[in-house]
């Protein structure tokens, strides 16, 4: 009777405790969504766009806000992280990809073939972009369309001209006074590659052109 009444309380026990987890997850899901900006994945008034168009890159076109994200960022911005989109995707078609909950990615911006740029996360939270929190939480991230599938994956010269004008724009905003890309984590310029073993993005075409874009953005910045 003991051993029937000790395995009666161990399965209440098991139950409470699985309960109480529950009860703890769900919270923090509850808290996680209720810090959500109420536009986050529904259509924007005018007046919503120029506001967010203000606080981010006067270069945006298309906005499209993910709740795939951490509101806010947890540390200042201080990087700029490259990437590509291993396709030539509109910028609605990576939108309707990064608002998928399953999904669990997004990017701060991207740019078109054509040089068009949207945004998907406000530069003051934190994209799921590089394979890495701690990368994310520092730096704007940028996903680039390819004019190339496979090969070099080659993107268009006007959607290279774009990332560096929005690189500029970016380090300005934020007080960045120079690009540096070292080829390795070190660099305030890095890639997504530098954080995953699992991916060659943004691709050797545009890897090739980091330490190029870095230095043609610190020259643009210390103009006259």
């Amino acid at each position: 009777m003991q051993f029937k009444k000790n395995g009666f309380f161990s399965i209440w026990l098991l139950l409470f405790g699985f309960c109480a987890a529950s009860g703890i997850v769900l919270f923090f899901c509850y808290q996680a969504r209720i810090k959500l900006p109420d536009y986050i994945g529904r259509e924007l008034t005018s007046q919503e766009r120029e506001s967010i168009i203000s606080r981010n890159s006067p270069y945006i076109q298309y906005i499209n806000l993910t709740a795939n994200a951490d509101f806010p960022r947890n540390s200042k911005i201080t990087k700029i992280t490259v990437h590509h989109m291993a396709g030539d995707l509109s910028l609605e078609a990576l939108g309707e990809s990064f608002s998928r909950a399953d999904r669990k990615a997004s990017a701060n911006y991207a740019i078109d073939s054509s040089g068009q740029v949207a945004l998907y996360v406000e530069e003051c939270n934190r994209a799921w972009t590089s394979s890495s929190r701690d990368n994310d939480h520092q730096a704007v991230t940028v996903e680039v369309a390819n004019d190339e599938m496979g090969g070099e994956w080659h993107v268009s010269d006007a959607s290279y001209e774009m990332l560096v004008e929005l690189c500029v724009d970016i380090c300005r905003r934020n007080h960045i006074r120079e690009l540096i890309y070292t080829g390795d984590e070190t660099g305030n310029l890095t890639i997504h590659k530098m954080f995953s073993n699992q991916t060659e993005c943004p691709g050797p075409y545009l890897e090739s052109r980091m330490a190029e874009l870095a230095d043609t953005v610190t020259q643009r910045l210390n103009a006259p």
